[in-house]
């Protein structure tokens, strides 16, 4: 087969895969190839998507799997798109709840709730509806509780290859209103600039 129909192929494949994506192994494996032609093939419908500026997606890989997602010049349409009714979106409650998740995995319902100071039954349902958490043990002691961590959708959701590139939490109240400041100060300068 020559590159063409490999980059074929394998666009089918990616497409096919979804947000799941595939991992080189499964590229070899379903294509018949071996690890130096799947790289090539990679790469080479990876240069293609980069070479047309007029196409819509691109090539990544995220948490260990090759996946076809939309190019980042495109978010403001697809910003509209999640705020218009009916697509589904996370709640202030299950936001916070993932958060705490997130930084404190693995983590109990009941610390979940003595950070956030309130149930969060309801959220965690909704997280795992969503397949953003899962079950990853059980706590020592007694009641052994349900432990709570985040999935590989998670990753791909907030665009993340692991977890340790999650952004740094603020260490103090302190050095969140500094950066809170910052933020109103370069949001009015970025006004200014606009008018």
């Amino acid at each position: 087969m020559n590159s063409n129909q490999l980059n074929g192929i394998l666009e089918s494949l990616l497409f096919a895969a979804g947000d799941g994506g595939l991992s080189l192994k499964q590229i070899m494996q379903v294509m018949e190839i071996g690890q130096y032609e799947a790289l090539e093939t990679i790469a080479s419908l990876q240069q293609s998507y980069e070479e047309n500026e007029d196409r819509g997606i691109m090539l990544v890989e995220l948490a260990g799997t090759y996946q076809l997602a939309t190019k980042k010049s495109h978010s403001g349409y697809l910003k509209k798109l999640a705020t218009t009714p009916g697509v589904s979106t996370l709640s202030q409650a299950a936001l916070e709840t993932l958060a705490i998740i997130s930084y404190k995995q693995p983590i109990t319902r009941t610390e979940i709730e003595e950070v956030r100071g309130v149930k969060t039954e309801r959220p965690l349902q909704t997280l795992m509806a969503k397949g953003l958490i899962k079950e990853v043990g059980r706590a020592s002691g007694t009641g052994r509780a349900i432990l709570y961590g985040t999935t590989k959708e998670f990753l791909d959701y907030f665009g993340l290859n692991d977890i340790s590139e999650l952004p740094d939490l603020f260490e103090n109240e302190e050095e969140f209103l500094d950066q809170e400041e910052a933020d109103l100060f370069f949001d009015r300068l970025q006004d200014d600039n606009d008018t």
